[in-house]
């Protein structure tokens, strides 16, 4: 069970990689927009940390339910958004924004909230 959270946790960070590489990749544009990076960042990273709660909580790991709660809402808003605009031409530049920040925040809650595994 190790080797598979560990898996998880790796596609977790793996996925938000992409998905800030992918809004960072726009930083200098002046048209910004959905691209590959953020839509497969935000759904690998929203899969595979509900995948990594259940490994802790089948191995009995102690889970905080409400940093899993947080980050859970967070990772969703930041998913449909990606994908309710990835077939838009552009993304005005305040959603772009949001979207950079509420994935910061969301790495942010993961590595700040303290004395939790998921």
């Amino acid at each position: 069970m190790e080797t598979l959270r560990l898996i998880f946790l790796f596609l977790h960070i793996l996925g938000f990689a992409a998905l800030i590489g992918g809004l960072l990749a726009q930083a200098g544009d002046k048209e910004k927009k959905v691209n590959g990076a953020m839509r497969d960042g935000a759904g690998t990273a929203f899969i595979a940390g509900l995948a990594l709660v259940g490994v802790l909580e089948g191995m009995d790991g102690d889970v905080n339910h409400a940093k899993v709660a947080v980050k859970a809402v967070i990772g969703l808003v930041v998913l449909v958004l990606v994908m309710a605009n990835l077939r838009k031409p552009s993304i005005p530049q305040g959603l772009w924004l949001g979207l950079l920040v509420l994935s910061v925040l969301n790495v942010a809650v993961a590595v700040f909230w303290s004395s939790v595994h998921a």
